[in-house]
C-alpha cells in the first residue's frame, strides 16, 4: 500500500478525526481499518515509515505525517494528533518527559546512526584553531553527547565526577584552546557550517549539505544508547496497533533500507 503524505497543518486538521477514533472503512466488505498515524522529521527516517507502511499486517494502515522538529512531532504525539513517532533516541525522550509532563514511551530501537563532527575549514581535529567556534546542539541529551565526544579527542577536560552525558558548557574544567560554544537546535546546526570552525550534526540532516559521517566526520561515534526508536503513548504501549506497527518497523524490507544507507545500521 502506498501511505498519505500528510503536511504539518493537515496533520493538526486531521486530528478532529480522532475524536471519532483512528478506525476508517475497509474499501471492500465490513471490516474496519485502523490507520495509525506516525510522525518522522526527514529521511531516512521518513523513508523507513514509507517502508513500514507497506508492511502493516492486515487491518491497519499507516499514514507518514511529516514534521518539521523534533519539539512539534513530541507535542503532536502527546496531545494525540499522531499515533506514534520515529525522530528521536531514548536520552532525548526522557527529556521532553521531563520538561512537558508527558509519558511517551519508546517501544523499540530500530536504527543506530554515527554522528560526527564537521568542519569547511580545516581536514584535520588537530589543526582546530584557538578561539575556535563550536556548534553544538542546545538540548541536554545531544548537548552532553557533542561535549563527551570533544572530551573523548582531549580538546577539552570536564569537571571532575560530572556524568559526560549529562553534561553542559557550565561543566567545562579545561578549555585549552579556548572555544566558543554556538547553541542551537538540532535541525539549524547545518546553518552553522559556513561560519563555526566545527560543527556537530546528526547525519540525517548533514546530508543536505552533501556530508557524511564516513567521509567527512573529523570526529564520529557510534553508540548504542542513542538509537533511534519508535515511540508511543505510554497507554498504547501494549496495544495490538502497537504490536503490528513493531512488526511491520523490523520487518525485512525496512532493514534492507537501513542496510542500504552508510551511516546507519540496525538496532533489532
Amino acid at each position: 500500500m502506498s501511505p498519505r503524505r500528510l503536511t504539518l497543518a493537515a496533520a493538526f486538521t486531521a486530528a478532529v478525526a480522532l475524536l471519532t477514533g483512528c478506525a476508517s472503512p475497509a474499501t471492500s466488505g465490513g471490516d474496519q481499518v485502523q490507520t495509525i498515524r506516525v510522525g518522522a522529521v526527514t529521511s531516512p527516517m521518513t523513508d523507513i515509515v514509507e517502508a513500514a507502511a507497506d508492511e502493516i499486517e492486515e487491518g491497519y494502515k499507516v499514514e507518514l505525517v511529516e514534521v518539521a522538529d523534533y519539539v512539534t512531532i513530541n507535542k503532536m504525539l502527546a496531545a494525540g494528533d499522531i499515533d506514534a513517532n520515529f525522530s528521536q533516541h531514548e536520552p532525548y525522550l526522557q527529556e521532553f518527559n521531563a520538561a512537558n509532563d508527558a509519558s511517551l514511551t519508546a517501544v523499540q530501537p530500530i536504527y543506530n546512526f554515527t554522528i560526527a563532527f564537521y568542519s569547511k575549514t580545516i581536514d584535520d581535529i588537530a589543526d582546530l584553531p584557538q578561539g575556535a567556534t563550536v556548534a553544538i546542539p542546545n538540548d541536554a541529551s545531544n548537548t552532553g553527547r557533542a561535549l563527551k565526544m570533544l572530551a573523548d579527542a582531549d580538546i577539552i577536560t570536564l569537571a571532575e565526577g560530572v556524568d559526560p552525558y549529562e553534561a553542559t558548557v557550565d561543566d567545562i574544567a579545561e578549555n585549552p584552546k579556548g572555544l566558543e560554544f554556538l547553541e542551537l537546535q538540532i535541525n539549524q546546526l547545518n546553518t552553522a557550517y559556513d561560519e563555526a570552525d566545527l560543527v556537530f550534526q546528526w547525519p540525517s540532516h548533514i546530508a543536505a549539505l552533501g556530508l557524511t559521517p564516513q567521509d567527512d566526520g573529523l570526529l564520529t561515534e557510534l553508540d548504542d544508547r542513542f538509537a533511534l526508536q519508535l515511540v508511543v503513548p505510554e497507554e498504547d504501549a501494549d496495544a495490538p496497533s502497537t504490536a503490528a506497527l513493531v512488526d511491520a518497523f523490523t520487518s525485512d524490507p525496512v532493514r534492507e533500507i537501513i542496510d542500504g544507507n552508510a551511516t546507519i545500521e540496525a538496532a533489532f
